[in-house]
């Protein structure tokens, strides 16, 4: 699972069937003390996130693949929750 911010929206004028009703996003991986870290990856989002917000990854291409119910997807990497707030506790 991975912390992300969502920055934008990838927009393709091609795309593979099984991804034809898909929003994919560009989200900005992220630390709990929300700096950047790392390198911004496109993910399929289920949850109806929007630019600006706070998301949690599954990046495993077969847990991926099952939340979407569809082994044929050409997917690794989807959002599967918004996150309201985040507590680090030391």
């Amino acid at each position: 699972m991975i912390i992300g911010k969502v920055t934008g929206t990838y927009v393709s004028t091609q795309k593979n069937d099984q991804l034809h009703d898909k929003k994919i996003l560009i989200v900005q991986p992220i630390t709990p003390e929300g700096n950047p870290s790392g390198r911004e990856i496109l993910a399929v989002d289920v949850v109806d996130a929007g630019v600006g917000d706070k998301v949690l990854l599954m990046s495993e291409g077969t847990s991926a693949r099952q939340i979407l119910t569809n082994d044929k997807i050409p997917v690794h990497t989807v959002i599967v929750g918004v996150v309201d707030d985040l507590d680090v506790v030391d």
